[in-house]
């Protein structure tokens, strides 16, 4: 949607160009598909909300795009203008794809823009106060719509694959902030923090025909990441957030491109200024300028060869006694109580409590045999903050490097060692919502990245 109140871009804009070229070697394929709620539902990402949504201010929208290399290697990537990835749909998607279309786990990158303004469909029977409201019934329903809408998604995307050229382009946009604002005392508040870490980088794969109409080729799609909260809004109508509307403008500004959004490693940084439409869609305006900016720039070649890894690394859950649990529940704060009544319901049917989460890790190399000549895509499960992104970018320093969360399921936040040291919301204290027995232990870190360093390791030219 194009409108007036979109303010001017203002970008400090430093970039850099990567391409993926080859003439008879790359295919590609892209297909869209809207995956707004047919019906009334209840809405993901705020637990203060009372009602279900009532209207929209956008469409929300899943997209594909298929890539194969001259050795017939695939990659499909799906993103989602949703809350999350459920590990249960990767699960289905990683056996339906494997028996329609071959594809391996490595060659599935699933990732949801975590907009907060789309239905809530992770519910589970285990949560009584989702099953009081009626969200555990519509969730189920949702979640067998949009499994099947995904699964035709990829076969349009698949079955389009034709020649291409595919460039790797990044510029920089400026509104994300982190959010964990020292408050004196030990504490963080969830507030703007102009000092804290920041990732400002917009990455771009920008799909091109490979004949050219005039002096130039048509470009078929762009994918562009951000590492930010997609959480302008918190109202009661569908929406994709700022990154809808990135997606929304570039598309209005190229007529026949598709743009898709990943989102990054933004689990402690915010959209700033927010709470009003007219920020998301200025925020949505500056990030379809930035992947303006980042396609002017000199292209480099590689060539077209896909070589991906998947994983889990073992992550250890610091879990609770019942004793601890039942202490909570003279809790003040009603959701530290119902976690820990919904923990020790299974404690009373005789289950235990996790004590590890099998959590996914995802290597993706485009292109060739040096750093120079390759890109690298690093795709990590839930609500990652923004400190991963920060660590792999100077481990892996001369490289092109694309760091991603909330990929292939998005379970909960993924904190730093620093932050779980230090405390607070993305620390721990967000488990109470969901039914893990959290937080993670101090070793999170350094499992997650041992376990993306196996992968670089697999992926690595012989």
């Amino acid at each position: 949607m194009r409108s007036a109140r979109f303010l001017p871009a203002v970008l400090a804009v430093f970039f850099l160009s990567v391409v993926v070229y080859a003439a008879d070697g790359w295919k590609a394929g892209v297909a869209s598909t809207v995956i707004t709620p047919m019906e009334p539902m209840w809405m993901a990402g705020y637990a203060s909300r009372t009602k279900p949504a009532e209207g929209k201010a956008q469409d929300l929208f899943a997209k594909a795009l298929a890539l194969e290399d001259s050795e017939g290697r695939r990659l499909l990537l799906i993103t989602m203008d949703l809350i999350g990835v459920p590990r249960s749909l990767r699960e289905h998607l990683e056996k339906r794809f494997a028996e329609l279309h071959r594809l391996p786990p490595e060659a599935i990158w699933l990732n949801a823009s975590h907009t907060h303004c789309g239905p809530e469909f992770r519910s589970s029977p285990d949560d009584v106060e989702l099953t009081l409201l009626g969200k555990e019934t519509e969730a189920a329903a949702y979640g067998k719509f949009l499994e099947e809408k995904l699964v035709v998604l990829a076969g349009d995307a698949l079955a389009k694959l034709q020649p291409a050229v595919v460039e790797y382009h990044y510029a920089r946009c400026g509104f994300a902030m982190n959010r964990r604002l020292p408050a004196g005392d030990g504490a963080y508040r969830n507030a703007p923090f102009s000092d804290g870490p920041v990732d400002h980088d917009v990455p771009v794969l920008a799909v091109f025909s490979p004949e050219k109409v005039g002096a130039e080729r048509p470009l078929r799609a762009v994918v562009f990441g951000y590492a930010c909260h997609n959480t302008t809004m918190g109202f009661f109508q569908w929406c994709g957030d700022y990154a809808g509307y990135a997606q929304e403008t570039f598309e209005a500004d190229h007529p026949g491109t598709t743009a898709m959004f990943v989102t990054g490693c933004g689990g402690d940084q915010n959209p700033y200024p927010r709470g009003k439409l007219p920020y998301a869609q200025i925020h949505g305006r500056n990030l379809a300028t930035a992947i303006e900016a980042a396609l002017q720039a000199p292209p480099k070649e590689l060539p077209p060869k896909l070589t991906l890894a998947f994983d889990h690394a073992t992550l250890d859950f610091a879990v609770p006694s019942r004793a601890e649990l039942e202490q909570r529940l003279s809790s003040k704060d009603r959701f530290v109580v119902s976690h820990a009544q919904r923990l020790l319901a299974r404690l009373d049917r005789g289950d235990s409590l996790p004590a590890q989460y099998a959590y996914p890790v995802q290597v993706l190399r485009l292109g060739g045999a040096t750093p120079e000549s390759a890109l690298t895509v690093i795709t990590l499960g839930g609500e990652v903050v923004v400190d991963y992104s920060l660590r792999f970018k100077r481990e892996l320093a001369g490289q092109s490097v694309w760091v991603s969360g909330y990929s292939n399921d998005v379970m909960g936040y993924i904190p730093s060692l620093r932050i779980r040291r230090e405390g607070g919301y993305e620390a721990g204290e967000a488990m109470r919502f969901g039914m893990l027995p959290g937080p993670w232990t101090e070793s999170v870190e350094d499992r997650i990245v041992e376990k993306v360093h196996a992968l670089l390791e697999q992926t690595r030219p012989k």
